[in-house]
């Protein structure tokens, strides 16, 4: 996020008050716990592929974890320790998930507290729309959809090489608001929605699956953009004078 606020010269002062600061936390917090989680599950898979033969299924969880353990009979030293070590990774895997559970029920309730409306677009829970928002602040601050495309990092910049016109997407702006949009654009996608109408129509005239992506994900950048100005509008009338239509 700093490049951008760095390089761009279409962006207003950054305003973050303490809900923003508040939810922002929280959402990093769940983001910790969940890495956390990730590196304690990788060593569980390099203690039980000791233990057992062929290892554990990829996606492990605690309880079937604590399954595989069950069938494991103490020989030696060796497997005891490791079998003492398994336990103790379960029992911390079990840990985080209560931890992670909590986070994103704080995550929820902020969420609806904040009373937006993001939550009504196709792909954006309440951990997408948390992220937006603690990402984005005040929206207020970007002078057009453009410059918030440029913020998310959507705003597409030309490849072109001789009568080939290519765009790829900006390294700068934030990544993991770039991410979110990515996962609004797969969602999309995968369902009968308008953004899956515009990719298909992208396809159909020659553009490759990922050139499609960009072009809706530009597209939500703008929705997301339109959907948080309405919201800050106190009579919540569309401040852009139209409704959003991919």
């Amino acid at each position: 996020m700093g490049i951008a606020a760095l390089t761009s010269r279409t962006l207003n002062s950054a305003e973050i008050d303490t809900t923003t600061r508040a939810l922002r936390a929280v959402v990093e917090h769940r983001d910790d716990l969940v890495k956390t989680r990730t590196q304690t599950i990788n060593r569980l898979h390099v203690v039980l592929a000791h233990l057992i033969d062929g290892g554990s299924e990829p996606n492990l969880t605690a309880d079937h974890a604590a399954e595989l353990l069950r069938r494991v009979r103490p020989r030696d030293a060796l497997v005891k320790t490791l079998r003492a070590l398994t336990v103790d990774l379960v029992g911390e895997v079990r840990q985080l998930d209560r931890r992670i559970t909590k986070a994103a029920e704080d995550i929820q309730t902020a969420v609806s507290a904040s009373g937006t409306t993001l939550t009504e677009l196709c792909g954006v829970g309440a951990l997408t729309a948390a992220k937006i928002l603690a990402r984005v602040g005040t929206i207020t601050r970007f002078r057009s959809a453009a410059a918030f495309a440029s913020y998310t990092g959507t705003a597409p910049i030309e490849v072109s090489s001789g009568e080939v016109v290519r765009h790829r997407l900006s390294g700068a702006g934030d990544r993991q608001l770039n991410f979110c949009l990515h996962v609004m654009a797969l969602t999309e996608v995968r369902q009968d929605t308008p953004g899956r109408s515009y990719y298909l129509r992208k396809r159909s005239e020659g553009k490759s699956h990922k050139e499609a992506m960009r072009c809706l994900e530009r597209r939500l950048s703008d929705v997301i953009y339109r959907q948080l100005l309405r919201d800050a509008s106190t009579d919540g009338a569309d401040p852009v004078g139209h409704t959003e239509r991919l």
